[in-house]
């Protein structure tokens, strides 16, 4: 059986939250929140809750052995992106895109 936690409309490009996602793609729980919690990433801290919160999920089945849980599967996808404007010289504006993320993460017992 699979738990999962999922983060919509997080504050982080996909891009730079899925360099952190393959890091612990297929680990065991506990080793995968023992890297991120020493990895010196923003996505690390943000994906390390995300973990947490499916371990969470698992602990409160019974009969689940935490010791054998592991990430199933772990996905970053793009969210919408907030467009700002920035003005720029001779009355020209430049478009900033503050981009999110949605993160899922799924454990199973193995």
């Amino acid at each position: 059986m699979d738990w999962e936690a999922n983060l919509r409309h997080s504050r982080i490009s996909a891009r730079k939250a899925r360099l952190v996602a393959d890091l612990v793609r297929g680990m065991k729980v506990d080793s995968a929140l023992d890297l991120l919690r020493f990895t010196p990433k923003k996505g690390a801290k943000i994906i390390r809750k995300v973990v947490q919160s499916a371990l969470d999920n698992a602990s409160r089945s019974a009969g689940v052995d935490e010791d054998r849980l592991y990430i199933s599967r772990i996905t970053v996808d793009e969210g919408p992106t907030l467009k700002r404007w920035s003005p720029r010289a001779m009355g020209r504006a430049t478009r900033i895109r503050k981009r999110t993320s949605h993160i899922c993460v799924a454990v199973t017992e193995g």
